[in-house]
């Protein structure tokens, strides 16, 4: 299934897309496959996030599982193994989160191949502005990847305009401008950022940042096309709870569409 398969079929189904997110590694090998096989009934794009030393864009409870992780000798080889065993249990897209570092550390070309193979759909690349390394989003594009790159409340049209033309995958609109963390409302200038978003691209749009339960994936689907929901999972594992009635939760709120694809 491609990416723009997985959002179009949500929104036949009167949704917005929900797009969990899982840390190889976390909250051990092994359990990681486990988390995945609870998330991926709720899942119509899967997030996959590469465990890293200094994780700049993500809140207190994403930082924990990555240290966690770390600590347990996830390694890339090992990330790389797990979207294997992820690839092997469904055709639904998937997209490995991931710093720059790790990428430049091993080399662009060496990266791609390696998870191109593993069976990743696309890149989410929080701290890399596409337009300070083109060649190294081509490279990407090159090795059959997609990539997706991130847009904040504070971005301007031109930086929207020069952002949206990388972005073959989705536009990953984050709700604050800081960093992930569930939140109990998302700002309710959101659906203006979002249109702004879409009269640069017909990539889908979805919002991460926030989305905790049924009220915040209301809001996220009235204005775009999926949400990403990140911290509120992992909380739900560090306090014992279940994810299936989080995910319940979400994507109940999903159900209230507003623009399309």
């Amino acid at each position: 299934m491609t990416t723009r398969e997985a959002f179009v079929k949500a929104r036949s189904e009167g949704r917005a897309a929900l797009i969990p997110y899982v840390m190889a590694g976390y909250p051990g090998r092994g359990s990681d496959l486990e988390t995945v096989k609870q998330v991926l009934p709720f899942a119509d794009l899967l997030e996959v996030g590469l465990p890293y030393s200094d994780p700049l864009g993500d809140g207190p409870v994403i930082q924990r599982a990555s240290e966690q992780a770390l600590r347990q000798g996830i390694r890339m080889p090992e990330v790389a193994q797990f979207v294997r065993e992820v690839r092997a249990l469904t055709e639904k897209p998937i997209f490995l989160m991931t710093y720059i570092n790790p990428v430049l550390a091993v080399g662009p070309r060496k990266f791609f191949a390696m998870f191109k193979e593993a069976g990743v759909n696309g890149l989410i690349l929080p701290d890399l502005p596409p337009d300070e390394d083109p060649e190294l989003v081509s490279l990407a594009h090159q090795a059959g990847l997609e990539t997706t790159f991130l847009l904040a409340p504070t971005s301007t049209d031109a930086r929207i305009q020069t952002v949206t033309p990388h972005c073959t995958g989705f536009v990953y609109t984050v709700s604050v401008a800081g960093v992930t963390g569930a939140r109990d409302r998302l700002p309710d200038g959101l659906p203006e950022l979002v249109q702004r978003i879409k009269k640069c691209t017909d990539s889908p749009v979805a919002i991460g940042f926030g989305i905790s339960g049924r009220a915040t994936a209301q809001q996220a689907a009235q204005a775009a096309d999926g949400a990403v929901i990140a911290s509120a999972l992992i909380r739900a594992h560090e306090e014992g709870r279940g994810l299936e009635p989080v995910l319940e939760d979400v994507r109940a709120g999903l159900s209230v569409v507003g623009s399309a694809p």
